[in-house]
């Protein structure tokens, strides 16, 4: 069973529709806690039903391809992931901070027709994603993790490596995922991976390609 999930064993004990809240470029994995700053108004008014209710959300990205439906708001991913709201603290000036806990990614199978200002889903969950994942043992961890500090070296980022090399498979895989600093579409083919073993090797591939790029462009720019 994934780490944050004990009150989600089966298809039963998850919702068949969820409110969604479309954020580009941010990326909630099972296990994965992601800190929000909330602050539009239909996106409080979601919170505070969640909170009334199953205190779960479904985090997805706009779509890729940038189209809109006929309303104006943007089409969404095929794919997105339910978080459930477990920490919230309220600042003066209207705002809530959040930390979301992932629970499992799910597929839209509808948008629904709703009267509330914020939009609703039906869901597929992914139920795989409850249980324990059977290729976290065989992750290349030194791979991931050499390709990933030679990434923030390149960049003049840093992490908490105490913390890191602390962390299982599962829980290295996903925050490093999460923390990567990556547009919309490496973040969904991060999501999207079918399990951890995959999602490993997408995090390396990727990073590979922008390591490669970064040093293609210093060398032109030294022409």
């Amino acid at each position: 069973m994934q780490a944050g999930n004990a009150h989600y064993r089966l298809e039963t004990d998850l919702p068949a529709s969820v409110p969604v809240f479309p954020l580009e470029a941010a990326l909630l994995l099972p296990g994965g806690r992601l800190p929000l700053n909330i602050f539009e108004p239909r996106y409080l008014q979601m919170l505070d039903g969640a909170l009334a209710g199953d205190r779960l959300i479904g985090m997805i990205q706009p779509g890729l391809d940038g189209a809109c439906k006929a309303n104006g708001e943007p089409e969404l991913c095929d794919v997105g992931c339910l978080g459930r709201i477990v920490s919230l603290a309220e600042t003066g000036d209207g705002r809530y901070l959040i930390a979301l806990q992932g629970v499992c990614r799910f597929r839209v199978v509808k948008e629904m027709a709703v009267k509330t200002p914020f939009r609703q889903c039906r869901i597929a969950p992914f139920l795989a994603d409850l249980a324990e994942d059977s290729t976290a043992s065989n992750i290349d961890r030194p791979a991931l993790l050499k390709t990933f500090r030679a990434y923030l070296q390149a960049n003049e980022l840093d992490a908490d490596w105490e913390s890191v090399s602390r962390a299982d498979n599962m829980m290295l895989v996903n925050a490093l995922s999460m923390m990567a600093p990556y547009g919309p579409a490496e973040k969904q083919a991060l999501l999207e991976a079918p399990d951890l073993k995959s999602r490993a090797e997408t995090l390396v591939a990727i990073t590979e390609i922008l390591l490669a790029r970064e040093a293609d462009d210093f060398g032109s720019s030294l022409q």
